[in-house]
């Protein structure tokens, strides 16, 4: 029993080793952390919280779903501790959506529970009063998106954000891109230089030249998942069929191949799409939820919500939701519109397959996708292959079916056609109910239209994966749909294959000058055979040549690829035995290329949002003075803008965007006036109270005590907020009396009493008035 108490002792005194227990925290933190559920550090949480308390900067990037936002609020928790009145705010935590930040103020709350810690929410969409109202409490904690803190900025003189010590750039590369570079210069100049910065985001470049602005001081870059950018547990299934097929493939999958207790995420391309497919989805009995930037805010929480609770199983957005959005038992993401850029992909698959779940991406192709989707398996570094052609399936099922599930096993894309008599039966119905919607009919042309703006202005792919696309096989029925086709099916789909294939031997010039010559009809029917026998003689050869010339290449091809298989070893054998000249000049372990090996990668993570997948990479390492060409003097005087107050040029930062009146445009799109609108006067005059984040707040240490029990774990309803904004006499002083004003009265009267009792020589009279005037009490 001795050894066995002496043993359980020594269990007890050592902490787990690579635990929250060894990190040191505070006990009202721990107790939030185990509250929510949590055990064991993730990998990022792991390699960044100790550098985060220890006071480092940080630039970490790791897979979506992998604990990033708790390996930032964890530490901010444990060093902001309580809730101090004339601190000021301590803490920023800038978002690029609205979205993201409900959902950040919510984990912050959850973390924060057994702590006192104030926390305000500025997002576009909600009342500037009531913000301006949370604001005045003193909060230690601020979640916003730029536009609307840069908003506050400018209107409220009082507050200042010198005295924040910890900055958090949450999705920091979307944040520095070029959407928000005249909100973050703004933001950025009011802090203080006695600050830790953070910047966190699934998709980071190496360059951190591209987050100078942050004012990071000896940074630490932490890059995790850089070979596996999304989820091992996440599988890919890449469609093709046209565009105008896309409803009808979307409806089939939903209804055959996702079960109805799945929680699907539909991403399209524009807010017209959105509303289109809802309406669609309506008329054919699914009720969807709708979320899109320009949405009402109310409404938006409203969908996002049902959706959380599973009232509604599909949510159709726009890549505002793409980024850090977390609902936690999501199925499956179909991304109607591919996405032009790779980095955009990984976030939207990103939001399934999250913390050891496994999910499903399906992604529909048209023909100009076709080199996005090279581009994207470039960036992921993954092999992509055609699924096999009818024809071959035919031929050896087992085999070719054995094949397709070892590449898919081994990492490989498979990608593939819809079955054509499932998309003709669904496109039928699918006709029919746009045809007796009239708004639908009008829905389906606003989106047409957009869908060509779209495209114009989304950036190409590289011109070597459009190079590439041309050469591509042609792809046969996708995998998941062989076991829906029977036999007969599958035979009647090779025979329409082989028909689409189907070349004749003689021309209809030909074909009609023989049939003329059989009937021995006279005319310019046999002239005609005579031109094409003359032109045959002539070109026969050529096209001969042509068709052998591409029969040899693809025979050199698959050369090449059997070469390419073996292993290195095997490769650096063959050569020292073999006395033959190598064929290239190049010795792979010395030659350094001017072309890095990882350059499609950090292209694809690269922070300017004007640049595409294939922009050049010298291009910011080269100084012109001059540009010489129309493309290059159009980009010089897009930076300068023509300031009619000072009456001369000034230099923009990169992708600043102002108006010719001075508005300047904020994250949701909106144009707002850089100056003052008067909405903080006119709530200041109303609610006779003011914002004060220099340090000190106004309301008095008897508010303070009042408000610091209401306000526990950073809820947002304060007592009493709501009531001194109804009242029309807020100016007036409270009757209400607390007990140290009622202690003090009453001592007051006792001394009044005795005093006139010690003065008067009836003192009986005086003190029976005495016990008459006790009686009352307040």
């Amino acid at each position: 029993m001795g050894g066995e108490g002496r043993s359980s002792r020594k269990d007890k005194k050592k902490p787990k080793s690579g635990g929250f227990e060894s990190l040191g925290l505070s006990p009202n933190v721990f107790k939030g952390i185990k509250r929510k559920g949590y055990k064991v550090p993730t990998p990022i949480q792991r390699k960044t919280m100790p550098l985060i308390l220890s006071g480092s900067d940080i630039v970490a990037m790791a897979r979506t779903g992998s604990g990033k936002t708790a390996a930032f609020l964890v530490p901010m928790i444990h060093r902001l501790n309580q809730h101090l009145p004339q601190g000021g705010v301590r803490a920023l935590i800038l978002s690029p959506t609205r979205d993201l930040a409900l959902q950040t103020l919510k984990f912050t709350k959850e973390l924060g529970h057994f702590t006192d810690l104030r926390v305000s929410l500025l997002v576009g969409g909600d009342s500037m009063e009531s913000q301006f109202e949370e604001l005045a409490q003193s909060p230690d904690i601020i979640i916003a998106t730029p536009g609307r803190l840069m908003h506050h900025l400018s209107e409220v003189d009082d507050m200042s954000l010198r005295s924040v010590e910890y900055v958090v750039f949450d999705e920091a590369d979307c944040l520095f891109g070029m959407g928000f570079a005249e909100q973050l210069h703004k933001i950025l100049a009011q802090l203080g230089e006695n600050r830790q910065t953070l910047l966190f985001s699934a998709t980071l470049p190496s360059a951190l030249a591209e987050f100078a602005k942050a004012g990071l001081r000896d940074p630490q870059l932490i890059r995790l998942d850089l070979e596996t950018k999304i989820s091992p547990d996440l599988k890919l299934a890449f469609f093709t069929l046209r565009q105008e097929e896309k409803c009808a493939a979307l409806l089939y999958l939903i209804r055959e191949h996702i079960g109805s207790d799945e929680q699907t995420l539909i991403f399209v391309s524009t807010k017209h799409h959105v509303e289109f497919l809802n309406v669609l989805f309506r008329e054919e009995g699914i009720e969807p939820s709708v979320c899109y930037g320009d949405m009402d805010q109310d409404a938006r929480k409203i969908h996002v919500s049902r959706f959380r609770a599973r009232k509604t199983m599909l949510l159709i957005v726009t890549d505002v939701a793409a980024r850090g959005i977390d609902i936690p038992l999501l199925d499956n993401v179909i991304n109607w519109d591919f996405p032009p850029k790779p980095k955009i992909f990984v976030h939207r698959v990103g939001r399934v397959a999250r913390a050891g779940r496994t999910g499903t991406a399906y992604s529909f192709l048209t023909s100009e996708d076709l080199a996005y989707l090279l581009d994207l398996h470039l960036f992921l570094s993954k092999p992509i292959k055609a699924a096999p052609t009818e024809e071959e399936v035919l031929q050896d099922m087992d085999g070719v079916m054995s094949k397709t599930d070892q590449a898919m096993a081994n990492g490989e894309t498979i990608y593939g056609r819809f079955p054509q008599k499932v998309i003709d039966l669904v496109s039928d119905r699918v006709r029919e109910v746009i045809d007796t919607s009239a708004e639908l009919e009008s829905l389906l042309k606003t989106c047409t239209n957009a869908f060509r703006l779209y495209s114009k202005t989304k950036p190409l792919p590289s011109k070597e994966s459009i190079r590439r696309v041309k050469d591509l096989p042609r792809e046969g029925l996708h995998p998941i749909f062989q076991n829906v086709l029977e036999r007969g099916e599958l035979m009647a789909l090779a025979f329409s294959e082989h028909l689409k294939n189907f070349r004749p031997k003689q021309t209809i010039l030909e074909a009609e000058g023989e049939a003329a010559k059989s009937k021995h009809v006279q005319g310019p029917s046999g002239q005609w055979v005579d031109v094409m026998k003359r032109k045959r003689a002539i070109h026969e050869n050529i096209i001969n040549l042509v068709h052998e010339q591409h029969s040899k290449s693809n025979i050199e091809k698959e050369e090449i690829q059997s070469e390419i298989t073996p292993s290195m070893e095997k490769r650096r054998k063959a050569a020292c035995g073999s006395k033959r000249k190598p064929q290239s000049f190049k010795d792979e372990d010395y030659y350094i290329s001017s072309i890095p090996k990882n350059q499609h990668m950090e292209a694809g993570l690269a922070v300017k949002a004007n640049e595409d997948f294939a922009s050049n990479r010298l291009e910011a390492a080269v100084l012109d003075l001059v540009a010489d060409d129309g493309s290059g003097i159009q980009k010089q005087r897009s930076m300068y803008h023509w300031d009619k107050r000072s009456k001369k040029y000034i230099k923009l930062n990169n992708g600043d965007r102002v108006a010719a009146n001075g508005k300047i445009k904020t994250e949701s799109g909106a144009r707002t006036k850089a100056t003052k609108t008067g909405i903080y006067k006119k709530w200041k005059e109303r609610s006779h109270s003011k914002i004060s984040l220099k340090g000190t707040n106004n309301a008095g240490d008897a508010q303070e005590s009042s408000l610091t029990g209401s306000y526990r774990g950073g809820r947002r309803n304060f007592k009493g907020s709501k009531k001194q904004q109804s009242m029309p006499n807020a100016h007036v002083r409270s009757e209400i009396k607390d007990m140290d004003q009622i202690r003090k009265e009453r001592q007051q009267k006792a001394n009044r009493i005795s005093y006139m009792k010690s003065k008067s020589p009836k003192g009986k009279k005086f003190g029976k008035n005495g016990k008459k005037r006790k009686g009352p009490r307040n």
